[in-house]
């Protein structure tokens, strides 16, 4: 039976809702399986589309095929028919689960899908109103106190233009707004100063921004990532606070990790003055992903955005995969209570495109400095218009803080039962982790819940992590946490 077939056969919805004139029965999503169901992990069906995509293309990260068809809700189906719990979510980037039909139903209205057919470069030829499309609904859950908004296909264009965005401010002070001079513009051309001047943004150790030049040169997660790759050199990278659990036994050498990290964060920008690369922006996440699930406590990131602000540089916060409502409030660096926003806050993942929003002064005073042809997907936009418009209805971010409590109190019960296999339980709303004693661990018991049915994401050294959906309820908790818990035990 189709989705929407199975959606429309539901005899008993328990709550009714509307958008965009069009009515459907959810808690959150019906039609789903009561469980998940594995004949053979890679069945014959997988392996022959597998063959046959090779034969194009490069499948090394290939790990299944998905039948878009079947797979409903919480539930991904695989062509071979087996049905897994999917607790990661095509990394992180699925907000309502599979087959809303809030999100289905989109493009029922005319209107938006001519802008699927008529693709506008939106920088230079956007549609008659799309100041009302951000207004209503990128404005509408924009972080507080950043009033402008540029909008970008992904996680990586996000970060890659918020750095042009980062220089343009940067030198702009330096300059005191003064217009280009010849020899700038002639030395431009040949990617040296002072027309191409040598400045540096910040990272973390175990930090991931992305995969083009700049994003990457600031990603320090995996060799793989950045192997064979020319990057800038002069780039630095301090530590990320890795704090000792459980947090509240561990309060005062936590506090010692993180002024030992915001001390080195110093440091470096001092160094990189002396080298003549200054500092003009630092970038972190919220919650460091692939890197590990690592947290960054409220008072370290405080004391961060105090060092930037003395030293004049941009504080950039990269939401890409906390954002949208993953840790329980839209944005996870609200957690944090900062007291002014931060320059610049990029997003994509769970959002279904990219962009960044950012304060005034960070707004380009040129034309084509940040710019490319499409600046952004717009059909996307109305899709996440049919997302927000159900994260407000269904109440989902205090879903997401009530479920993920849930969650990571039982993951919690497991890692005490078998403290020589797990330890660190850590999380905030969906965005929960638990690390392994070492990798080939964390490897077999990701195999044994993948056999059982469960979709897990693993991360940094020795890590699992969960990046479920938003719409991700107690009972689908109770299936993750009992078939983890089995594969624990068979260790």
């Amino acid at each position: 039976m189709s989705v929407l077939k199975t959606i429309n056969a539901v005899k008993q919805p328990r709550v009714k809702l509307e958008f965009l004139g069009v009515k459907w029965y959810s808690k959150f999503v019906q039609g789903e399986p009561a469980g998940p169901s594995v004949k053979e992990v890679y069945g014959p069906i997988n392996k022959r589309m597998k063959k046959e995509l090779s034969e194009i293309q490069t499948t090394l990260s290939v790990d299944r095929f998905i039948d878009l068809d079947r797979s409903i809700g919480n539930y991904f189906v695989d062509p071979d028919g087996n049905t897994f719990l999917d607790t990661y979510m095509q990394i992180a980037t699925v907000p309502l689960g599979y087959n809303h039909p809030a999100m289905l139903n989109v493009f029922k209205d005319q209107s938006k899908l001519k802008y699927i057919a008529n693709r506008t470069a939106l920088a230079m030829y956007p549609p008659s109103n799309w100041a009302q499309h951000l207004k209503r609904i990128l404005m509408s859950i924009a972080p507080p106190d950043m009033g402008y908004i540029c909008t970008q296909m992904c996680g990586a264009c996000s970060n890659e233009q918020s750095f042009k965005s980062v220089f343009i401010w940067y030198n702009r002070k330096r300059n005191g707004g003064r217009d280009f001079t010849k020899q700038e513009i002639e030395t431009s051309m040949h990617n040296k100063p002072p027309g191409c001047p040598n400045l540096a943004i910040l990272s973390f150790w175990g930090a991931f921004h992305g995969r083009t030049t700049s994003s990457l040169s600031v990603t320090r997660s995996k060799p793989i990532h950045r192997l064979g790759f020319p990057l800038f050199e002069h780039w630095p990278a301090a530590s990320f606070p890795l704090y000792k659990y459980p947090l509240e036994e561990n309060v005062r050498e936590n506090k010692q990790i993180d002024a030992k990290c915001l001390a080195e964060v110093e440091d470096l920008i001092q160094k990189n003055e002396k080298k003549g690369w200054p500092v003009a922006g630092i970038i972190i996440e919220p919650i460091q992903s692939e890197g590990g699930d690592n947290h960054a406590s409220p008072e370290f990131m405080k004391e961060l955005q105090k060092i930037c602000k003395k030293n004049t540089i941009a504080f950039i916060v990269d939401e890409v995969q906390t954002g949208c409502g993953a840790s329980g409030k839209m944005w996870c660096h609200e957690w944090f209570e900062l007291p002014t926003p931060p320059e610049v806050m990029t997003y994509s993942k769970k959002m279904l495109a990219g962009g960044y929003y950012h304060t005034q002064e960070m707004l380009p005073d040129k034309g084509f400095r940040i710019f490319n042809t499409w600046m952004g997907d717009p059909a996307r936009l109305f899709v996440l218009e049919a997302v927000i418009h159900v994260i407000k209805e269904q109440k989902l971010l205090e879903h997401v803080r009530k479920v993920g409590d849930y969650t990571l109190k039982g993951l919690t019960d497991i890692v005490k039962e078998f403290p020589n296999v797990l330890h660190s339980p850590r999380g905030r709303g969906s965005l929960i982790a638990a690390s392994c004693k070492d990798d080939p661990t964390r490897t077999k018991i990701l195999t044994n819940m993948k056999k059982k049915g469960i979709i897990g994401g693993s991360c940094g050294p020795t890590s699992i992590r969960l990046r479920p959906s938003l719409i991700f309820e107690e009972k689908h908790a109770n299936i993750f946490l009992d078939i983890f818990r089995q594969s624990v035990k068979e260790m």
